[in-house]
């Protein structure tokens, strides 16, 4: 139950510490939508997307005014779309009209985003998949809301290093197309490995093959509150500063139970999982780099930010399952560039750069994300880097991404303006000696022994 403490408590996170619930997602699964038409299957999707989340966007507006709890996003997740148009796309053209149909649903019930125009290709491509991932770079141009993601590795069948080279080459095009907007087509692609089913945020959100038909997931987020914390336990041992982080997370998660819990009843839709991650945003005082930095460092990259990381995300996930029984997802730390005041400032300052932030990865609840490079980066040089943080996944059992933007026309010391959550971005420095002849062996890099677990 919840007591008139922890109300005035939320009431105190929520006015003063940018503490919101950051998305309602609803999956949708679109198998049943399948047909040997590209035009069928899309009024299909069309038609089914705007019945089940007809209501999505109103209700998380009711919860709001109820509750008094901000609703930042209302999004949907969908089916894997090669596996929805493996059986009538047949040309790069047949999956960016998919796409627009998805565009055209998430505009009509008011949605900010739409994920799941992806495909699932750990230990290889079907020639859907391999469709699909070709038409991405048009398929986000000439969309708004459309969010794509592709996961090419798991612990369990290693990392499909076609697929990756074919990716950084699509992350090129993608930028290209994109460049009168600061390459944004970018900052809606995500590339994975050990992709969770559930997961609520954008761009990586798609509704795994053995979730229900429809779902609501919720994820959280409160770097604010938790910076806020450590700061009344500053010079406190470490012992003491985990235990503040721990209820901190705890009482964060509560919200969003709270939240899922109401959305699933008034939708009646099932509740799936609440992802607690702490996912900044360029608001002043909403960042994890500068809960880092409230936890001793001077700036973010500094020697000790991977253990201040690592305490920082482990204690985020011991105080989520404290409050839910059902909690999923991504949940932990997120470590975005363009969407952190604090990680902005320390590239700037010379404190972070693109190695260290690769370091930080191995500890953090996903990966490399929304950086900015200059458009002159080679594709091959893109596929390294999205080779060597797959691999930091398939290794440690844990789920890495990479969302990389190479801005046309831009260099090193410029940045970028995005807009809206995705703030802006320096661009950064990449290791320029040259890695093509090793991402074009082409196959598969195998999974590790470890992987042979049952």
């Amino acid at each position: 139950m919840t007591n008139i403490f922890e109300v005035r408590e939320t009431n105190k996170m929520i006015e003063e510490n940018n503490l919101d619930v950051r998305t309602i997602t609803m999956g949708i699964s679109l198998l049943d939508c399948c047909s040997d038409s590209v035009e069928k299957t899309c009024e299909n999707i069309y038609n089914k997307i705007t019945t089940k989340a007809k209501d999505l966007v109103k209700v998380g507006k009711e919860i709001e005014l109820d509750f008094g709890i901000p609703i930042v996003n209302k999004r949907v997740s969908v089916t894997p779309i090669a596996l929805v148009g493996a059986s009538c796309c047949k040309e790069i053209d047949d999956y960016v009209e998919i796409a627009k149909a998805l565009d055209r649903a998430a505009d009509t019930i008011g949605v900010n985003f739409i994920g799941g125009f992806s495909a699932l290709v750990s230990k290889g491509m079907t020639p859907s998949d391999e469709l699909l991932i070709e038409s991405i770079p048009k398929a986000l141009a000439s969309t708004n809301r459309v969010c794509s993601s592709v996961n090419v590795g798991s612990t369990k069948t290693g990392i499909d290093m076609d697929a990756v080279k074919l990716i950084g080459e699509k992350i090129i095009e993608t930028a290209e197309l994109t460049k009168d907007s600061g390459s944004i087509g970018c900052a809606k692609f995500v590339v994975f490995c050990n992709a969770p089913d559930d997961n609520p945020f954008m761009a990586g959100a798609f509704h795994g093959v053995t979730e229900a038909d429809t779902i609501i997931n919720v994820g959280v987020s409160g770097p604010g509150v938790v910076k806020r914390a450590i700061t009344e336990v500053k010079g406190e041992s470490f012992g003491t500063l985990c235990e503040t982080i721990k209820k901190t997370a705890f009482k964060v998660t509560r919200v969003g139970q709270l939240v899922a819990q109401e959305a699933s009843r008034r939708l009646d839709v099932p509740f799936g999982i609440i992802d607690l991650s702490l996912a900044p945003t360029p608001a002043i005082g909403d960042s994890v780099a500068e809960i880092l930095e409230e936890m001793g460092l001077e700036k973010v990259g500094a020697p000790g930010t991977t253990a201040a990381l690592a305490l920082l995300n482990d204690q985020v996930k011991k105080g989520g399952i404290m409050a839910s029984s059902y909690v999923g997802g991504l949940s932990g730390a997120f470590i975005p560039v363009s969407e952190d005041q604090g990680m902005i400032d320390a590239v700037n300052a010379g404190a972070l750069t693109l190695e260290k932030l690769e370091a930080m990865t191995c500890v953090c609840s996903v990966g490399l994300d929304m950086i900015a490079i200059p458009g002159s980066t080679k594709a091959s040089t893109i596929s390294g880097i999205i080779a060597d943080e797959m691999a930091i996944g398939m290794i440690n059992q844990k789920t890495t991404a990479v969302r990389i933007i190479p801005v046309f026309g831009k260099e090193i010391g410029e940045t970028v303006e995005f807009g809206g959550l995705l703030g802006y971005a320096p661009i950064m420095k990449v290791n320029e000696f040259d890695c093509s002849k090793f991402i074009s062996r082409g196959g598969r890099i195998p999974a590790p022994i470890h992987s042979f677990k049952n």
